[in-house]
């Protein structure tokens, strides 16, 4: 039972019920994603038709007890996907629900690797070739990547990187406070796709370029305080951080619940990683529920 200020028993309301809705490209990790918001404690429904979606979170409210966390995973191959899916996170929120969307994306390359390497076909590819099928379902799915409140592009993940990322989004913490990722990346392997903001670290010196700092990475501590002692360093940390707490409780306002914050070095380990590393507890300093997180880092 839910409790007012003072103590008092109150009914609970629909927006005590925690929803997530999860989609995105087949190949993306939608599987993985579920599994992890098990482990965190939500009731997973899978390949659930939105037409479905409002009766399923009026059980869930109905229910009450565990199933106050309930994640559903929407699947392309259940057919009107995305065009109804703004109608139906719409009747949610109208409702009272305070759905979150996660949309689980990778760079085409990868997901044609994925289904080659498992031997299966993708679902909408017919009688063409998988980049057709991939090709479709992106335009299906654009809509439902534009309603998404988190995108997490599995590109560059394996599967525990993947189920950490989902854990630190919808583990412990209040799920309506916004949720700061500060993710360390490397340029040369291309931008983050779901970045709010990009910063760009390489007007520091390159540890790369002192031999006794190539082989360690911006995690350790004579890298980091190689990087940080640097002239601007801090400045430029402070400046960005004050910025994002600045912002965070606006951006709390309009209903954004995490924010992307890339910082990218030339190759994503020494330089970028450090200062996010720093920007995220800096963040924390001033109560954010920040982390940070690397993309790049072992890649070389």
């Amino acid at each position: 039972m839910a409790h007012t200020d003072n103590g008092a028993a109150r009914a609970p309301e629909r927006s005590d019920t925690k929803l997530v809705v999860v989609t995105g490209v087949s190949g993306g990790g939608r599987s993985t994603v579920a599994r992890a918001l098990e482990n965190v404690g939500y009731y997973v429904v899978d390949n659930l038709p939105q037409a479905l979606m409002l009766d399923m979170a009026e059980l869930a409210f109905a229910a009450g007890g565990a199933a106050r966390r309930t994640a559903m995973v929407l699947d392309v191959r259940s057919r009107a996907f995305s065009t109804d899916l703004a109608e139906a996170i719409r009747a949610l929120k109208e409702r009272g629900f305070q759905p979150r969307v996660v949309f689980v994306d990778a760079d085409d390359e990868v997901l044609i690797r994925r289904f080659e390497s498992v031997r299966r076909s993708h679902p909408l590819q017919g009688d063409g070739r998988l980049a057709d099928g991939i090709a479709v379902e992106r335009g299906l799915l654009e809509e439902a990547r534009e309603q998404a409140d988190v995108i997490i592009d599995t590109s560059h993940l394996n599967v525990n990187q993947l189920r950490r990322r989902v854990e630190e989004l919808f583990g412990g913490e209040d799920a309506r406070r916004l949720r700061v990722t500060v993710l360390s990346f490397g340029f040369k392997y291309g931008l983050p796709p779901d970045a709010d903001f990009v910063l760009d670290a390489r007007f520091l010196p390159n540890p790369f370029w002192v031999p006794e700092l190539r082989e360690h990475n911006g995690r350790e501590e004579a890298v980091s305080r190689y990087v940080l002692d640097q002239s601007g360093a801090l400045a430029f940390v402070e400046t960005y951080a004050g910025l994002i707490a600045a912002t965070a409780s606006g951006f709390e306002r309009e209903g954004k619940r995490y924010l992307t914050v890339a910082v990218g070095c030339t190759g994503g380990k020494h330089r970028s990683v450090a200062i996010a590393e720093e920007l995220a507890d800096r963040l924390r300093q001033a109560r954010l529920a920040a982390h940070a997180h690397h993309r790049d880092l072992g890649r070389e």
